[in-house]
């Protein structure tokens, strides 16, 4: 789950809050945060004076739309009784009319009937971490002493259902699962998960200085496994699953832009805070050299105009020969900083292509007749749309409805015949 968005004289930012820094009750050997173990300790919460300030100064820039992403760690650790106060201070500070959303990315075992029920009442966007099955799950998202978290994970979605809270699942890419595609998908069909995402399984904290982020599979063994799903996930040209990665492909394949920072053409602004209010401009670059201030002492402005963040913006346009030249660019513009080898001179930078570069090429050329169709599908829906609701189409020689800035009849008129 990525950070909410708000636009302002600065442009969208985007704001992720890890609620209590790195504390969390299950302990991933694989994660790329957390440190703790699955032992958390005393709760460090965002002081009330810290959040206030923020939450005061955020809305007033918020332009009627106020977005919130809580993450950890395990965000839930911070209690109800914070996230009760955390939507008190958005009602007080929301300016008239101002739509508020909130979401938030848990391990789903702390979530009961109370926490559903608070979640239905304020709309929050809930992610759920789970790695699949039971015996893919347990093999590595367990407690601190060891036991397996599957059963109470699906116990939280089971009060997410029964309460009609919004979510959706994520899974973490690792050894024991990259080979299991189409049992994965089989899962996620067979308890009636239908929006996923998947995240290849880091081999670094975000807390590191190195550039070059490592992962725990290959890009062979990524590639294969993006092509193993989107067989199950094509469905004849008719997906009924959303999978974040497919779907931020499509997006392209009908003339809009890719909603996930990897795979637009530059990386969004975005705050990410620190429990203590220390701010940092992404989720993998959580370290002093990439620092921009603190929300409890600075002011909003002076962070997105700080030095820092405008040389951490330009890292995601600084691409290797490679990337300018491919045929994919539009689809993935050099994927993400953190995975690629730098090499800092005083005159030149020199950078490598993304660390997935192969497995994305092999999606992306292994999809792209299927996509084609699945996107014509899409457009002939949004044609059937127009039809339905009276809105007149383009003359044949105007510009096209789907955006793609070719004439009408060179673009989607051909698919009218096949409109119902």
């Amino acid at each position: 789950m990525t950070a909410g968005c708000i636009t302002s004289a600065h442009g969208k930012i985007g704001v992720m809050w890890k609620t209590v820094s790195e504390a969390c009750n299950l302990a991933c050997d694989y994660c790329y945060y957390s440190r703790c173990g699955g032992k958390p300790g005393s709760i460090d919460r965002i002081s009330d004076t810290v959040l206030e300030k923020f939450i005061k100064e955020y809305m007033a820039i918020s332009g009627g739309a106020a977005q919130f992403t809580w993450q950890g760690g395990e965000p839930l650790l911070a209690g109800l009784d914070f996230f009760k106060k955390v939507v008190s201070l958005q009602a007080k500070y929301a300016p008239p009319n101002t739509i508020i959303s909130n979401s938030l990315q848990t391990n789903g075992t702390l979530i009961n009937e109370e926490w559903a029920k608070f979640f239905n009442e304020y709309r929050f966007l809930i992610g759920v971490s789970l790695d699949g099955p039971q015996e893919i799950n347990d093999v590595r998202r367990v407690t601190g002493s060891g036991a397996g978290s599957y059963h109470s994970v699906m116990r939280g979605i089971d009060y997410l259902r029964k309460y009609g809270v919004e979510f959706n699942i994520l899974t973490v890419i690792h050894e024991n699962n990259v080979g299991k595609a189409k049992e994965l998908m089989q899962f996620y069909q067979e308890h009636d998960f239908p929006f996923v995402q998947f995240i290849p399984c880091m081999n670094f904290q975000a807390q590191e200085t190195d550039m070059a982020g490592k992962y725990r599979i290959s890009p062979a063994e990524y590639g294969n496994f993006l092509c193993d799903a989107f067989d199950e996930w094509y469905n004849d040209g008719e997906p009924t699953t959303s999978v974040r990665f497919f779907d931020n492909m499509l997006q392209v394949y009908v003339h809009r832009e890719a909603e996930l920072c990897i795979h637009r053409k530059s990386c969004p602004k975005t705050l990410v805070l620190e429990q203590n209010g220390d701010a940092y401009p992404c989720d993998f670059f959580i370290n002093d050299a990439y620092k921009i201030g603190n929300v409890g002492t600075d002011s909003l402005k002076d962070l997105l105009t700080s030095p820092v963040y405008r040389e951490f913006l330009k890292l995601k346009p600084t691409l290797n020969d490679r990337c300018k030249s491919c045929e994919f660019i539009d689809l993935c513009h050099g994927g993400c900083p953190r995975s690629r080898n730098w090499s800092f001179g005083e005159k030149e930078t020199q950078v490598d292509v993304d660390y997935f570069c192969q497995s994305y090429q092999q999606i992306y050329a292994y999809a792209n007749k299927r996509m084609e169709v699945v996107a014509g599908n899409v457009k002939k829906k949004w044609l059937h749309e127009y039809i339905r609701t009276g809105l007149k189409l383009p003359k044949r020689n105007g510009v096209c409805v789907c955006g793609s800035g070719k004439k009408f009849k060179k673009c989607c008129e051909p698919l009218l015949s096949t409109v119902g």
